[in-house]
């Protein structure tokens, strides 16, 4: 049996200004996808007859990218992530099947994780029908803390180029790392779930909408630009205060794109008396938010009460992986 695992992630800045152009930031976290392959006599997906049409991620990894001919397989699934909540759910799942394939085909090779991240991209784009960030699977394969942007992050270090031939035209995009000091060992985040899914198309559509009938919001975009750069840098050299506080200011900017629920609202303000900085992760409209804290089990209580599940996780941890 070949098994491996990969992180979900989480963004700390950069929430639909990336779609304009600006940097996202995001870190991998504790919780992910474990993936398993072993050959079989039929195909079978967690127990049950595997179904292609009806995983299109796993169809494309498995036939697209490995054009895998080889006898049946027995795939097994664990996941520890809320789905459709913007933790990466999707492109965890690409890069630990992907990495667990890659083994079964190749027992003593090594994972290459740049591959490993343009295949879950790819991955992405299928099942998304040609429209699909990087963002998420580069952070899962990756691991630490991902920059990514359309133009080089001064401050960043390089890794790789990508692009993505999109129904809107070539979309390109860079991807850059950020070493995360050992002094923020001891710094955690708690991740909040309200309960309702995160439909990205949807907010991102409703943002674009706003800009064009209020051309004066693009100015939020520039804005939430700023704070990235301030709380990558605060990041950079373990200023804990500074990257909370980035993290505030980014969470009203969003509010002011008409993102954030009452429910985003609530769990953010219940966390804030506990952590250095709170905000909500990802497209907004339901999904996650987030905090930054050195009393993560408050923070989690304090989430808990106000109606959301908490995660606990570290920053950065390692990406995909074999186990």
């Amino acid at each position: 049996m070949a098994k491996a695992f990969a992180p979900g992630k989480c963004i700390l800045f950069g929430e639909h200004a990336v779609v304009f152009g600006h940097p996202a930031v995001a870190v991998a976290i504790d919780q992910g996808v474990t993936a398993s392959v072993t050959e079989s006599s039929n195909w079978t997906l967690e127990g049950n007859r595997f179904e292609p049409s009806r995983h299109p991620h796993i169809e494309h990894i498995i036939h697209n990218v490995f054009q895998y001919e080889g006898p049946p397989l027995k795939i097994d699934i664990e996941s520890n992530l809320f789905s459709a909540a913007g933790m990466g759910s999707s492109a965890a799942l690409s890069n630990a099947l992907a990495a667990a394939l890659h083994l079964h085909i190749n027992p003593d090779s090594k994972l290459d994780q740049v591959k490993l991240a343009k295949m879950a991209h790819s991955a992405e784009a299928f099942a998304q029908k040609g429209r699909a960030s990087p963002t998420d699977s580069s952070t899962s394969a990756l691991g630490g803390c991902v920059v990514v942007s359309g133009d080089r992050v001064p401050g960043t270090i390089h890794v790789f180029d990508t692009s993505l031939n999109t129904p809107e035209g070539n979309r390109e995009w860079t991807i850059n790392t950020v070493s995360i000091p050992s002094s923020l060992n001891d710094a955690f985040l708690v991740i909040g779930f309200t309960g309702d899914t995160s439909p990205t198309g949807k907010m991102v559509a409703k943002v674009a909408k706003l800009i064009s009938n209020n051309p004066e919001m693009i100015s939020e975009m520039e804005s939430i630009s700023k704070i990235t750069t301030a709380g990558l840098t605060a990041l950079s050299v373990g200023n804990l205060d500074g990257l909370g506080l980035a993290m505030d200011a980014c969470h009203q900017r969003l509010r002011n794109l008409e993102v954030s629920t009452p429910k985003l609202d609530r769990m953010v303000e219940a966390a804030k008396p506990h952590s250095l900085g709170s905000k909500l992760t990802g497209a907004g409209g339901g999904g996650c938010m987030v905090s930054l804290t050195n009393d993560p089990t408050r923070v989690a209580e304090a989430i808990e009460i106000s109606g959301g599940t908490p995660l606990i996780t570290r920053l950065g941890t390692e990406g995909v992986r074999a186990l």
